[in-house]
């Protein structure tokens, strides 16, 4: 499958159906040499690349109720993130459920990880084999969500959310050299952003960060243009995506861990609906060239 990506979007909690999704693929030993993701779509991939199958479903559902994981306390009245960023980012993978780091640096994939820069608003992008060692902060930086969580600083750089600046990206994928992309994206088909009502919020908390208003205050344009190039793809047989089917009342910072789990099965079984077309497209020849 030379050539051939697999894109993630992210989306807070609703990314239990890309771990659906990803849990399916690992049943089928379905695995991508290119695969690039942002946000949750970049935390789920980390397992799917370390092949630790419902790994992110107990991560993201049996921890979702823990205190530490996500505290409306801590947000409100301590003026800390809502996500417990150290909670989630070490000591689960270091103690709790255990991430194998080993068989994860040992996996042939390459694998890109989508970030925004606070003082440009510019994606920035890191990849696999160059930052390995510092994965957990790189994961850490791209699921930094805004108004959740704190920007994080590395390598000089003050980074936060990757779906912000790239929601979706398939870009990058093609940029990269890859003719045919698989996306799987955690809302319905037709959905689009609007227009955020929290501008003078935006400003006021991110006055020190110059890109991050600005790109915020746009966001819901950047999604939706890239929703439109997606649908395009689509219809021109260069891509294929999955996506749920109907909407789900699930939020970002969802905690109904039964709501969480409706999410993470209805993955497992589009990606099962879906697989024979899967399999059959994967194996067409592309006449097409990147554009």
């Amino acid at each position: 499958m030379n050539g051939t990506g697999l894109v993630l979007e992210g989306g807070g909690m609703r990314g239990v159906y890309t771990a659906g999704v990803l849990d399916y693929f690992m049943d089928k030993e379905l695995y991508f040499p290119y695969i690039i993701g942002v946000s949750a779509g970049a935390c789920n991939a980390t397992s799917y690349i370390s092949r630790q199958r419902g790994r992110n479903r107990v991560v993201n559902i049996d921890y979702v109720r823990h205190p530490q994981y996500i505290s409306y306390k801590n947000w409100l009245l301590k003026r800390k993130g809502l996500f417990g960023m150290d909670f989630i980012f070490d000591e689960i993978p270091n103690i709790h459920v255990p991430f194998d780091f080993k068989r994860f640096k040992e996996a042939k994939e390459r694998f890109v990880i989508g970030t925004t820069d606070s003082e440009t608003g510019e994606p920035v992008y890191f990849e696999k084999a160059e930052h390995e060692n510092e994965i957990l902060t790189v994961l850490r930086a791209s699921a930094s969500l805004p108004f959740m969580a704190p920007v994080i600083d590395y390598q000089g750089r003050k980074l936060f959310d990757g779906g912000v600046a790239d929601p979706v990206p398939i870009h990058k994928a093609r940029k990269d050299g890859n003719l045919r992309n698989v996306i799987v994206l955690t809302q319905n088909d037709g959905y689009r952003k609007g227009k955020t009502k929290m501008e003078w919020l935006a400003r006021r908390i991110y006055s020190r960060h110059p890109g991050m208003a600005e790109v915020l205050l746009n966001r819901y344009r950047q999604y939706n243009e890239t929703m439109e190039y997606i649908e395009d793809l689509e219809k021109k047989h260069e891509v294929f995506v999955i996506r749920p089917k109907e909407k789900m009342e699930v939020g970002r910072a969802e905690r109904n861990a039964v709501k969480l789990n409706v999410l993470y099965e209805r993955g497992i079984e589009d990606a099962m609906t879906l697989y024979d077309q899967l399999v059959e497209w994967l194996s067409e020849k592309p006449i097409y060239k990147l554009s």
